[in-house]
């Protein structure tokens, strides 16, 4: 089974000649009408492999775990009989202590096998400046996990699409990057060193600028894809100076290497990882679309709904979040998480989260209440790390992956069936016209929103945990946070469902139902949005049925133990009360919005009565005005003093230079005309035409038409040659 893990490389590469034959051959050898076909039939082997490496990988834990096992008790029988544990290690000169004396046993200490070390398969790539760069694969239980989220969103877009961009001016085009951004994705999340790493992150926003754009000709669309690209470039400059610390201090771009390093060396290097992860974490704030970077994931909705369900909801969003999972250690010793109750990550993290669900109020865009929506939940993930809740907030990752794209499929879905709107106003009441698309988002939505026992209660749950216990110490601020917005997110996503499926249609034409080449993947989310909290259960639910052998399943086969423990990261136990609380907070913010529209009570009108209320929904429509800040302000104050210097420098320079080449070379053309061209050549010309006629009438007399002047002339002639013969010689 091991074979799967080691040529891993084989899951990036066939989405990649994917890209290459349709991107070639779309149009003139395969078909625009069959080309969706090639990139459907791509992204499915990859599920089938990454299912298939999900399985491998278990297997080789479970192995790992029975075999560690088997070791710790043989070590504690020779203990028992007074022997060392050195003597009990073997002739293999293997020491393997009783659980959790290393980290490295079968137990971590909390009932939870730990996994074996990573699978890191390299080959030389180039060498520069006596360093040697490399390519391959690194494959962990979080590189697994980020297979099945990637490989299982991807195939149920790509099948959407072949509805809902049927027709389109450039569906070759548009499957040829849904096909290259996958590639680039699983190339990224598998990657074995940092280089990679980057070549992957960048390959990822280039195919967001290209699918955000698909409608080029319309100038939102490119607006949004240049804001996209241009933004993130701001962050990348973080993503390249992090890396350039993290070589000088470890002199290693291998990232197993870097993060055993940092959990051998500690402290002695916690100032360039303290340097290294605030520069990383400015590329975490623009491609997670963390404050105060977040501004152009609402704007990239401007591409097809796929796109955003694919890549700004589900897979390239989460870089950020996956690239501080696989660099825990550095981020961990960093920010000292174990050992503070606030720290630049956590903050960041609880303040985009409380952010992104305050704006998502003031959106009638449904795409962009679900953008901010996203905004928000990438905030809660980003919290989750940095109160030190590895698995809560990998987990979160994997269960927002499935509600999320069903809650943007579903909005795709409205839209193709509602005149092709995205503006609640001009929607409501498709509950009735379109009953699966509403019975999904209904069920992402309470997904979504952390209602028992949908997927996203377990994993809102364990954030919250994490904020509340903590390390050693909690972090209060990131408690509050999460709990304010668990209310929020309630909220705005039932006034999205009351304007959008409730009420009386408000729209244009007649709704209807999708086909089922996109209801169907919206079912295959729904349930995903179910049953996808089963995959990290506490012991204390599982117990009640006997199946407390399948609890944690995220933490005992995704968490790389082998890190973890080393810094010291510890699990907080189960809390009832603190689950119950976010339910209930929930539940309230669900049943106040319902409350406030179907009963019609509540303080409706208050921003036209009260000016306090209206400036705070204003400071909310205008997003808190950081866009106004960048545009007007930021960008305004560098480009208008460049844009006027330079256009002194062209009115005074460039076109002085130019006028002044182009008025001496007019003057230098009238001299040339009227000296050399009419002086010289005219005149020469003229007065060899003139020579030529006086001989020609010179001549002319000399025509007489008798023979006999003829004859003497010839005679006079001969005789004149003659003489001067007779002179030479």
């Amino acid at each position: 089974m091991n074979w799967f893990l080691e040529n891993a490389f084989l899951i990036p590469l066939i989405p990649a000649v994917s890209f290459v034959v349709i991107l070639l051959f779309g149009r003139s050898v395969i078909g625009v009408e069959r080309v969706q076909k090639v990139g459907i039939t791509a992204v499915g082997i990859v599920w089938i492999l990454s299912m298939i490496a999900a399985v491998s990988w278990i297997t080789r834990v479970e192995d790992s775990t029975s075999s560690k096992s088997d070791d710790a008790e043989h070590a504690q029988i020779a203990v028992n009989e007074g022997l060392s544990a050195s003597a009990a290690a073997g002739v293999d000169g293997q020491l393997h202590l009783a659980a959790g004396d290393d980290g490295h046993g079968a137990d971590d200490g909390h009932g939870y096998a730990t996994t074996e070390p990573v699978i890191s398969e390299s080959d030389g790539w180039w060498s520069s400046g006596g360093v040697d760069f490399a390519v391959g694969t690194l494959v962990d239980g979080q590189t697994v996990l980020l297979l099945i989220v990637v490989t299982s969103i991807s195939l149920l877009v790509h099948i959407y699409s072949s509805e809902y961009v049927k027709g389109d001016r450039r569906f070759v085009h548009y499957y040829a990057f849904l096909s290259l951004f996958t590639a680039s994705m699983l190339f990224f999340v598998m990657a074995q060193n940092l280089v990679q790493m980057i070549v992957g992150w960048e390959l990822v926003g280039v195919c967001s600028f290209v699918l955000i754009g698909h409608w080029w000709e319309e100038r939102p669309n490119t607006d949004a894809a240049v804001k996209a690209f241009l933004t993130n470039r701001v962050g990348d400059i973080g993503l390249l100076v992090g890396v350039a610390i993290l070589f000088g201090t470890f002199g290693t771009f291998d990232i197993d290497a870097i993060n055993r390093a940092v959990g051998e060396m500690g402290s002695e290097v916690h100032f360039a990882l303290l340097m290294a992860s605030i520069a990383l974490m400015a590329a975490v704030c623009s491609k997670s679309g963390q404050f105060p970077l977040h501004t152009w994931l609402p704007d990239a909705m401007a591409g097809p709904t796929p796109v955003s369900a694919l890549i700004h909801a589900a897979t390239m969003v989460v870089a950020g979040v996956f690239m501080i999972g696989r660099l825990y250690p550095v981020f961990f010793e960093g920010f000292s998480i174990g050992t503070s109750s606030i720290n630049l990550m956590a903050f960041i993290g609880g303040f985009t989260a409380l952010a992104g669900a305050g704006l998502a109020f003031a959106q009638w865009d449904i795409k962009k209440v679900l953008a901010y929506s996203t905004v928000s939940q990438l905030g809660y993930m980003v919290m989750a790390l940095g109160v030190g809740a590895w698995t809560a907030a990998m987990f979160h990752l994997f269960t927002h992956a499935f509600f999320k794209a069903c809650l943007f499929l579903g909005a795709g879905s409205v839209s193709h069936a509602a005149h092709h709107t995205f503006d609640m106003r001009e929607m409501g009441g498709l509950r009735k016209y379109m009953p699966h698309t509403y019975k999904t988002f209904v069920i992402s939505t309470l997904a979504l929103a952390g209602i028992f026992p949908f997927a996203g209660f377990w994993s809102k749950d364990e954030i919250l945990l994490g904020a509340l216990a903590g390390q050693q110490n909690a972090y209060p601020l990131m408690l509050i946070f999460g709990c304010v917005v668990a209310l929020l997110t309630a909220a705005y996503m039932t006034r999205v469902i009351w304007y959008t499926f409730w009420g009386e249609y408000r729209g244009h034409g007649h709704p209807h139902e999708s086909p089922k080449v996109m209801t169907v993947p919206l079912w295959i989310l729904a349930v995903m949005a179910v049953v996808a909290g089963a995959f990290n259960l506490p012991t204390p639910v599982l117990e009640v049925f006997g199946l407390e052998g399948l609890a944690h399943l995220v933490q005992t086969y995704a968490e790389p133990t082998h890190y973890l423990n080393a810094i010291g990261l510890s699990h907080p136990d189960p809390s009832l009360w603190l689950a119950l609380f976010g339910l209930a907070l929930a539940l309230a913010g669900i049943a106040i919005t319902f409350i406030y529209f179907w009963r019609n009570t509540g303080p409706h009108g208050l921003t036209e009565r009260n000016r306090y209320a209206k400036a705070g929904y204003t400071f909310l429509e205008q997003k808190y005005y950081l866009d106004h800040l960048y545009t007007d302000i930021v960008v305004g104050s560098i480009k208008a003093p460049i844009a006027r210097a330079a256009n002194w420098v062209n009115d005074n320079v460039i076109d002085k230079v130019v006028n002044t080449a182009g008025e001496g070379a007019r003057d230098s053309g009238r001299w040339v005309y009227r000296w050399i061209d009419q002086g010289t050549i005219d005149n020469t010309v003229n007065a060899l035409g003139t020579g030529a006629d006086a001989g020609g009438q010179g001549l002319r007399v000399m025509q007489t038409g008798k023979v006999q002047n003829y004859g003497s002339l010839l005679f006079g002639t001969a005789a004149v040659v003659a003489i001067v013969f007779v002179i030479v010689l």
